[in-house]
């Protein structure tokens, strides 16, 4: 063994299999003292990332938990790590490579060599520990040209987040919307000309704190509304969504738009219970996205019904089977929880309120 790698595995030994904070300074003070170990240290930083995509993990999840977890200091780190091993990694699917995509940039920036040891240990144990997950492989797919339509929905969308103008923020949406029903509308009909072509895939989409477990029920009813099955992981911060790709879109774009419209709204009912003389609460905010995602899943559930008929219905009761197979597969064993701190009326009524208003879309059935 080097001698670099002797630090490297001395190092180890004593950070990475440990809690305290003695063990992590011990690890890092032999690791600052050999500036020979770094490149070894790298490398074998890029094979914990290649342990964490063998145990079902993809760059976004990791780079999720270590935001969630750590500071920014270990995000850039990671993503680092995940950009040098990506060149020695297999061809993945473009989910995979658009989250390459979006990793972030810049190199974490180099203080003293302790500082820098003691993150890079910190990054480590957290990665050493990733629990296996459900490996979400991109199925197989007839090849089509990408969409110009779903670039318009993105555009769409991104002015309606950055717009201080509640109005202009409806109308972006809306209009959005019905892009992205004319886009499922497209999909669904070729799918009818070669349905054997497609196979139900799944994703990832991160459930963020505070109030995840009411933005984990509206995504569900997002999931449900476009013919797709959604199933949280509360620990880890995210829902698995299982379905067809293009209505895995649509549900990644229709939850992140209403997400919008409901902080815009909740924003607005907090001033106004502040004007009234009542403290904003948590429990407020809690029973206002409650009733929120509880009423959009209501207009969502009405409003689908309406969207199929006749000749298409063998066609998604078909896709519906595929996906609730690829799911118990995925999730032999689910279990179901019940919201916890919605007890604010005010929160609720407002939060319902805001529901009604939300832009869902109402357009013609499917022909």
């Amino acid at each position: 063994m080097s001698s670099t790698s002797s630090t490297v595995e001395r190092a180890f030994r004593s950070a990475l299999y440990g809690d305290t904070d003695t063990a992590l300074d011990t690890g890092a003070s032999l690791l600052a003292a050999d500036p020979g170990a770094d490149a070894e240290l790298g490398r074998r930083g890029e094979e914990f990332v290649a342990t964490a995509w063998r145990r079902g993990w993809q760059p976004a999840d990791v780079v999720r938990l270590v935001r969630r977890e750590l500071d920014d200091v270990h995000e850039r780190l990671v993503s680092a790590l995940i950009r040098a091993q990506a060149s020695q990694d297999r061809p993945r699917g473009p989910r995979w490579t658009a989250q390459l995509d979006e990793l972030t940039a810049e190199d974490a920036p180099r203080t003293d060599r302790f500082s820098h040891a003691t993150a890079v240990l910190e990054l480590y144990r957290l990665l050493l520990r990733l629990p296996a997950l459900e490996p979400l492989d991109e199925p197989r797919r007839q090849h089509r040209p990408a969409s110009r339509m779903l670039t318009r929905i993105r555009a769409l969308l991104a002015k309606a987040e950055a717009t201080g103008y509640p109005q202009e923020a409806e109308a972006l949406s809306a209009k959005a919307q019905e892009l992205m029903a004319r886009h499922s509308i497209d999909e669904a009909l070729l799918s009818a000309e070669s349905p054997a072509a497609d196979t139900p895939g799944a994703c990832r989409i991160g459930v963020e704190p505070p109030y995840e477990q009411a933005k984990a029920v509206l995504l569900d009813a997002v999931a449900t509304a476009n013919h797709c099955r959604a199933v949280w992981n509360e620990p880890l911060g995210f829902s698995t969504v299982v379905g067809f790709e293009p209505d895995l879109e649509a549900v990644e774009l229709l939850y992140t738009s209403l997400l919008v419209q409901a902080q815009t709204a909740m924003t607005k009912a907090e001033a106004a219970q502040r004007a009234g003389g009542r403290k904003r609460t948590k429990t407020f905010r809690q029973s206002f996205l409650a009733a929120y995602a509880h009423r959009v899943g209501t207009r969502l559930a009405a409003a689908a019904e309406t969207q199929v008929t006749g000749d298409l219905l063998p066609v998604l009761a078909s896709r519906e089977l595929a996906v609730t197979g690829r799911l118990d597969r995925m999730f032999p064993e689910t279990t179901t929880t019940r919201l916890r701190g919605v007890g604010d009326a005010a929160g609720w009524t407002e939060g319902a309120e805001a529901a009604d208003r939300a832009q869902v879309g109402r357009h013609k059935p499917l022909r």
